[in-house]
């Protein structure tokens, strides 16, 4: 089962899953590309609706940019270059606030967080030959449009996680704030660099997604651990 197979990856990699009811479970996973300006990515949203002794899970996937869109990487807003986010686990450290003040999101506000700076100001990702930046960047989890869907990155991201689809953030958030009524204003944020590892399962949740409906534009599935 699908979460199963990320309780072992998280465990090789000495990573944290909550199976604490309504406590979200938020994981990005990079696609293996370096072309940027497009919402390849995605982002992995589970939770054990049921109790710790008999765990029910509830599981979303949307489509989201981990990267940022290829205006910031011509045109840096930091000296050192653009921030990419470091993949890694996140514990705590972000919260519900509003991203540039202007509407709720999940923010990079409790702890610091590491990035690689592209600095050579090409339209090309450049995950590994950067300088690592350890430090409060802003690299907030976000939507691009108010309404419907971005196609094209663009501005929308200089490093943060971006939604592509409004309805999808929107629900997101409903989500977090359930998270926040139960445990708190305090969120982990997973980031890993490869989708291969999930792709066999989620030929998986894709399947069984189609029994139950799309929701919003991700996919939802319940399933007994």
């Amino acid at each position: 089962m699908i979460i199963r197979r990320i309780k072992n990856i998280a465990k090789q990699r000495g990573y944290v899953v909550y199976d604490d009811p309504y406590k979200l479970n938020i994981w990005g996973i990079r696609a293996n590309s370096t072309t940027p300006n497009s919402f390849d990515d995605e982002i992995h949203v589970f939770t054990n609706i049921g109790t710790l002794q008999k765990p029910n899970w509830a599981y979303w996937v949307f489509q989201i940019t981990t990267d940022p869109g290829t205006y910031w990487l011509s045109n840096p807003s930091n000296s050192k270059g653009t921030a990419i986010l470091k993949p890694g686990q996140f514990v705590d450290t972000y919260k519900i606030d509003k991203h540039r003040g202007k509407y709720y999101a999940l923010c990079q506000r409790l702890k610091k967080v590491t990035v690689i700076r592209d600095y050579d100001r090409d339209a090309v990702l450049d995950f590994y030959n950067g300088k690592e930046d350890l430090g409060w960047h802003g690299i907030n989890i976000h939507r691009a449009r108010k309404v419907g869907e971005t196609y094209t990155v663009d501005r929308f991201s200089a490093g943060c996680q971006v939604f592509k689809n409004a309805a999808d953030f929107q629900f997101f958030m409903k989500l977090c704030e359930l998270h926040r009524k139960v445990h708190g204003n305090k969120f982990t944020y997973t980031l890993l660099d490869k989708r291969m590892e999930f792709r066999r399962s989620l030929k998986q949740i894709t399947i069984a997604s189609a029994l139950v409906g799309l929701v919003f534009g991700g996919y939802f599935l319940i399933k007994n651990d």
